[in-house]
C-alpha cells in the first residue's frame, strides 16, 4: 500500500523536486505486528534530517498513524519519504512550499527473514564517495552513488560491498553501516564527511556502552578491517549480520555478530 498526502495513490507531480533535484529525505524501517519498530528513533532522526535541509517535518502522531496504516499484518518494511513538494523549474524553491509525504510498505525481504543467513560475503566497491559535511550522516533523496556502486557486481553470492570516500577511508556498506572488532573493542567509520548514520548504528554505539565496550569512531584505511577480528554490518531491516569473507579475506565465525545483534534489539533506550 502507499500514501501520497494521506492519500491511497501511487502517483506524484511531475514537478515534484524530490524527483527533479532528489531534494528530500528518506527512512526505511521495520514493522512487526502493524507498528514501527524503534519508532522514537526513526522519527527523531527524521526531524534531524528534515531540519538539516529545512524541510517541514511531519506530525509524529500522524506520520506514526499513517505507517500503521499501510503497515504487513506480521513483519515488513515501510519507507518514508519527504519532498519538498513541487514546483517551477530552477533550483530556488517557492517561498511557502507544501512538503509532499510518500509512505510505502513492501514485504520483508528474503535476507531479513527467519532462517537467512547470519553471515554474508562482501567485496570493496570501485566508486569512491565524495565528501561533503553539508549533507554527510543525512539520509537524502539522491543516492546516486549507492545506485553505480551497487551495479559493480550482479554475483548472487555478494551481498554487500563496502565504500571508502575519495580520500581512501572506509565509509560504509552501499546499504548498511559497518562495525568491527579489534582486541575486544568496537570500531566504526567517522561519517563526519560523507555516508548515511543510520538508525541501527546509533543503537548499537548505545548497546555498546551498555555493554562496556569500548568503541572508536574514526576516519581509517581498508587497512583497519583487514587487520580486524570480526567484521559486520547492519542496517534497520536486517539488524546486524557478520562479514564472512571480503574478497579473498575470510573470518572464522565469531559470538560478536549475535551479541551485538541481541543487544541491538533490546528494548531498554
Amino acid at each position: 500500500m502507499i500514501l501520497v498526502n494521506g492519500q491511497a495513490t501511487d502517483t506524484v507531480n511531475a514537478r515534484d523536486r524530490g524527483l527533479a533535484y532528489g531534494d528530500g529525505i528518506f527512512r526505511t524501517l521495520r514493522t512487526q505486528a502493524g507498528q514501527p519498530l524503534w519508532w522514537r528513533d526513526h522519527y527523531t532522526k527524521l526531524a534531524a534530517d528534515c531540519a538539516a535541509l529545512m524541510l517541514a517535518c511531519p506530525d509524529e502522531a500522524g506520520l506514526n498513524a499513517e505507517i500503521c496504516r499501510v503497515a504487513e499484518a506480521g513483519s515488513g518494511v515501510v519507507k518514508v519519504v519527504i519532498t519538498r513538494g513541487s514546483g517551477t523549474r530552477g533550483y530556488a524553491a517557492p517561498a511557502g512550499q507544501t512538503c509532499t509525504r510518500i509512505v510505502a510498505s513492501s514485504p520483508l525481504p528474503p535476507h531479513a527473514q527467519v532462517g537467512a543467513p547470519h553471515d554474508i560475503a562482501a567485496r570493496w566497491c570501485t566508486l569512491r564517495l565524495a565528501r561533503q559535511p553539508r549533507l554527510a550522516g543525512i539520509k537524502h533523496l539522491n543516492r546516486l552513488e549507492n545506485v553505480l556502486a551497487r551495479a559493480e557486481w550482479d554475483d548472487p553470492a555478494i551481498f554487500e560491498g563496502l565504500l571508502c570516500d575519495d580520500d581512501g577511508m572506509v565509509i560504509s556498506g552501499v546499504m548498511s553501516n559497518l562495525f568491527w572488532v579489534r582486541g575486544g573493542e568496537l570500531f566504526t567509520p567517522d561519517l563526519s564527511q560523507c555516508g548515511v548514520a543510520g538508525v541501527a548504528r546509533a543503537r548499537l554505539l548505545r548497546a555498546a556502552a551498555r555493554l562496556g565496550i569500548r568503541t572508536h569512531i574514526d576516519r581509517l584505511p581498508p587497512a583497519a578491517i583487514l587487520a580486524a577480528d570480526a567484521v559486520m554490518i547492519c542496517n534497520s531491516v536486517m539488524g546486524v549480520r557478520g562479514v564472512a569473507r571480503l574478497d579473498d579475506l575470510t573470518w572464522p565465525p565469531a559470538d560478536w555478530p549475535t551479541i551485538l545483534n541481541d543487544a541491538l534489539y533490546e528494548d531498554v533506550d
